[in-house]
């Protein structure tokens, strides 16, 4: 659906662009601690966006790390609405939907390929005077943890930065991911069940790897001290 996929698709991109400022502007911060030069250098260079966001502080009688990564945000999605009404919604998500599939894709044979390696090698964990299996469950959520994260700033680098200046160039770019696509096997995903596993379901041809779940009001695995449903689970 449409409008799910837009959804999905602006949560990916405000937790990028919330990454990428607290980089510079941590959470609770005063402005002594901010590197917003730095910030403005990032956006510009990296994302293609021009703010002044100095001249906004300085103008401001008051404004908090909030209201500046609420600005980046909301400049970020209009920059991005823009891009998808020059070429129509229809034919913009068509793209950006294989897009999505295409980097959900090849990030999990990564993340497959790493947990592969991880099995082979965690039995060491034994003569360190750990324990195998609870060291397999917490690196396996740290790899998985870091597969969201690649895919979020993937697709988000993609859509944000691409040059679309027609219908026909959305459709014939959205072609193209689609070929690449049936050149690869078959990889489906879903968010979370309402016990709250993420579901992922490759063909038979790959071999399968055991994914440790957990529910979303469980304390997440990748040691935040956050709720599942609150850190790594919202990418999920």
């Amino acid at each position: 659906d449409a409008t799910d996929l837009s959804a999905q698709i602006q949560s990916l991109r405000e937790g990028c662009f919330e990454d990428v400022v607290r980089q510079y502007v941590p959470v609770e911060s005063v402005e002594e601690q901010w590197n917003l030069s730095a910030l403005e250098r990032v956006l510009s260079d990296e994302w293609q966006l021009t703010l002044p966001l100095q001249h906004q502080v300085n103008a401001a009688s008051a404004i908090t790390d909030h209201d500046l990564l609420d600005t980046v945000r909301n400049h970020a999605n209009t920059v991005f609405d823009e891009k998808v009404a020059l070429v129509g919604l229809e034919n913009f998500t068509q793209f950006e939907r294989m897009v999505l599939l295409q980097t959900i894709d090849s990030n999990w044979r990564d993340h497959l390929s790493s947990l592969d390696y991880l099995r082979q090698g965690i039995h060491l964990r034994g003569y360190a005077q750990k324990q195998p299996k609870q060291e397999y469950k917490r690196e396996a959520f740290e790899l998985f943890g870091q597969m969201l994260d690649a895919v979020k700033n993937e697709v988000t680098k993609v859509l944000m930065t691409v040059r679309i200046q027609s219908n026909e160039e959305a459709a014939a770019a959205a072609a193209e991911l689609e070929n690449r696509a049936e050149r690869v096997s078959n990889v489906t995903y879903s968010a979370p069940t309402e016990t709250g596993e993420v579901q992922i379901k490759i063909d038979e041809t790959t071999m399968p790897v055991e994914v440790p779940r957990v529910g979303r009001n469980e304390p997440c695995p990748c040691g935040s001290g956050k709720k599942y449903k609150h850190c790594h689970g919202k990418l999920a």
